[in-house]
């Protein structure tokens, strides 16, 4: 069937569909109702990562293993540690008072040491200190420093703890002008919301069907990829995390797959030694905002400025262009799109989320991931979902099994000629065997 009659025929019979499941907007092309605004502002405007989003069903996160160090060190909010089966990485939090800034590189070494030595089993602890004053967990103004620590570089760390040389792998705050401060949201990806007048909900109808069945990007979305290549994209939204992301990296690197990072901007900021990480082990980095807020309820201009200030992070860090747009919740409108079009970027969104943050049991989680892995998919996960990191290697040889190869987003896009398999990097000395959970 020629395009024109399939856009048509796509068009006519998904339009009473469209009416009756989406919002309803004011007039074509602009502001939403009050009613869909009194939506977007209910969300409670709290840090992503502080108070972490909860889904329907949620069940109780598994409590993470606190570090207890003795004798205590003051400054020492909380150090939590976990395992992925092969290496283990904790994450301290330090808090500070103004006074004290000065002494945080000292700190950070100081508390760096003590926690490495106090557990043998550690391979990397990753410090964070802020300024006691404005502590708003991680979601909350931005450390005043951050590192991350491998124990095999603990006396580099050291060294530039006390003021010489250098490190590559820590951050410090220079209080550079930074981008203002929105009220950010916990939302998760649920569900893919399209807001927008009649004949704009008929075209984005027209174009997600089209893209099932022929797979690719169709009108700057991609939802789906072509079902003819042996190609799954895995992605991965809301990093980075400390503690987290070395823990996920290292499962990804031993299975020699990629994928592909929604990165939040000001986590990049202060973690851009991961963000750096990911590029160089073959992982693509793409936008997910400067401060995961829901577009539709901003102004255009600010609506664009934070997948600028997004843009602006990731390329300064990585050296490459920023391709791939994820809107956090899932919420997009003619205008954003439109946006993101113009800053380059194809906006992607999902075929499938296991839904990783409802905490439902490795089992339940896995059976998911089984019934979830198809050619042309594009799988949401959450790069600091504990029951995920535990999950995540079956689901890795599952999909060798059934000869499905989990790649970016781009790889999906571009097709399997565009499949570039590089040799893992050498294990660090320590990391080749299996360690049993932490206790």
């Amino acid at each position: 069937m020629p395009a024109v009659k399939l856009n048509a025929f796509l068009c006519s019979s998904l339009l009473a569909l469209s009416v009756a499941v989406m919002p309803t907007w004011a007039a074509a092309g602009s502001k939403p109702t009050n009613s869909v605004l009194g939506v977007l502002k209910a969300v409670p405007a709290t840090p992503p990562g502080q108070v972490q989003p909860v889904a329907p069903n949620t069940l109780a996160a598994p409590k993470i293993p606190l570090l207890k160090l003795v004798p205590s060190i003051p400054e020492v909010r909380k150090v939590e540690y976990l395992s992925n089966g092969y290496i283990e990485v904790a994450g301290a939090v330090l808090t500070v008072a103004e006074g004290d800034r000065p002494r945080a590189r000292a700190l950070a070494g100081y508390a760096a040491r003590r926690i490495l030595a106090t557990r043998p089993q550690l391979d990397e602890v990753d410090v964070s200190v802020y300024d006691r004053g404005s502590y708003a967990g991680f979601g909350g103004p931005l450390p005043i420093l951050t590192a991350s620590v491998p124990r095999l570089r603990l006396e580099e760390f050291l060294n530039w703890a006390d003021g010489h040389g250098s490190y590559d792998r820590a951050w410090v705050n220079a209080k550079a002008p930074t981008p203002p401060i929105r009220q950010p949201d916990t939302v998760r990806e649920l569900t893919v919301n399209f807001l927008g007048a009649l004949a704009d909900r008929a075209a984005d109808a027209v174009h997600h069907t089209t893209a099932k069945v022929l797979g690719g990007v169709q009108g700057g979305l991609l939802y789906h990829g072509s079902a003819r290549q042996p190609l799954t994209a895995l992605t991965f939204d809301d990093a980075p995390h400390p503690m987290y992301e070395p823990l996920l990296l290292d499962l990804l690197r031993r299975a020699d797959a990629r994928a592909t990072f929604f990165v939040i901007g000001r986590n990049a900021r202060a973690y851009p030694y991961f963000v750096r990480d990911m590029a160089e082990q073959g992982h693509e980095v793409a936008n997910h905002t400067y401060h995961h807020v829901r577009l539709p309820g901003l102004p255009i201009a600010e609506a664009t400025a934070e997948m600028q200030e997004a843009d602006a992070v990731l390329q300064g860090i990585t050296g490459k262009p920023v391709r791939y747009f994820r809107p956090p919740g899932g919420d997009y409108t003619p205008a954003t799109l439109r946006a993101a079009e113009a800053l380059g970027l194809t906006t992607v969104f999902w075929t499938d989320d296991p839904g990783d943050f409802q905490n439902p049991g490795d089992n339940v989680l896995l059976e998911r991931y089984t019934r979830m892995l198809r050619r042309g998919g594009i799988v949401l996960l959450h790069d600091n979902a504990p029951e995920m990191l535990q999950v995540l290697p079956a689901f890795l040889r599952l999909a060798v099994q059934h000869r499905i190869d989990l790649n970016t987003v781009g790889t999906l896009v571009a097709g399997p000629d565009a499949l570039i398999r590089q040799t893992p990097p050498a294990l660090p000395a320590g990391r080749g065997t299996p360690k049993p959970a932490a206790p």
